[in-house]
């Protein structure tokens, strides 16, 4: 939801870092790596130690770099299936990377382990979900639905962290945690039954 309403706005405010970095000789793979270089230092050196608040801020500045890249691939013509490659395995461990330092701080220093559990599990379902649709696209199929899209996921969890810290209170973070969860499991059975729709309509299952 949120890439669709805010793509085109995004465009416009990036799009003047994009057109610098083009003119410094600056290519969409090296911002496509610091980008979650920048993401994964923001969430496991800062998450662990409780400086959650501190963490997301890290995190919020190098995240639009997956704006970045892809404004610099079509201003440049270098779009490519190697650039969408890169771009998504990346994003990948920039999301295990943010969950995974909240897992970290709740199993160790804040002594949660219904909130480590919950981030866990936004973790697993997260990866499970990108699987789903990579793994239907290599096979052939579809499988664009689902109410827990990955810029969903990711401005809920880091906006109720950064608050949930600010107000030294877990409980919207949990909240959200929870909700993510769920969301991110009903979209795993979405893209399930989106590709055993289109299985039984080629005749590859039985009915």
């Amino acid at each position: 939801m949120l890439n669709r309403l805010l793509r085109a706005s995004m465009t416009k405010i990036l799009g003047p870092i994009a057109h610098l970095f083009l003119r410094l000789g600056i290519s969409p793979d090296v911002v496509t790596i610091v980008g979650t270089l920048g993401v994964c230092v923001g969430a496991l050196a800062f998450f662990p130690r409780g400086q959650i608040w501190v963490g997301v801020l890290v995190i919020t500045a190098f995240v639009f770099s997956d704006n970045v890249d892809g404004i610099m691939a079509r201003e440049s013509g270098r779009s490519s299936k190697w650039g969408a490659y890169l771009d998504s395995t990346l994003d990948r461990v920039g999301d295990a990377a943010i969950f995974g330092g909240l897992v970290l701080f709740y199993a160790g220093r804040g002594n949660n382990q219904l909130m480590a559990g919950l981030a866990l599990s936004c973790l697993i379902l997260g990866s499970v979900v990108s699987y789903a649709k990579a793994r239907a696209e290599g096979l052939g199929y579809t499988a664009d639905v689902g109410i827990a899209e990955r810029a969903d996921r990711l401005v809920a969890v880091l906006v109720a962290a950064f608050f949930a810290d600010l107000f030294d209170s877990t409980l919207l973070l949990g909240i959200v945690l929870g909700l993510l969860a769920v969301a991110s499991f009903v979209t795993v059975l979405q893209r399930m039954l989106t590709v055993r729709r289109q299985a039984l309509a080629s005749g590859e299952v039985g009915a």
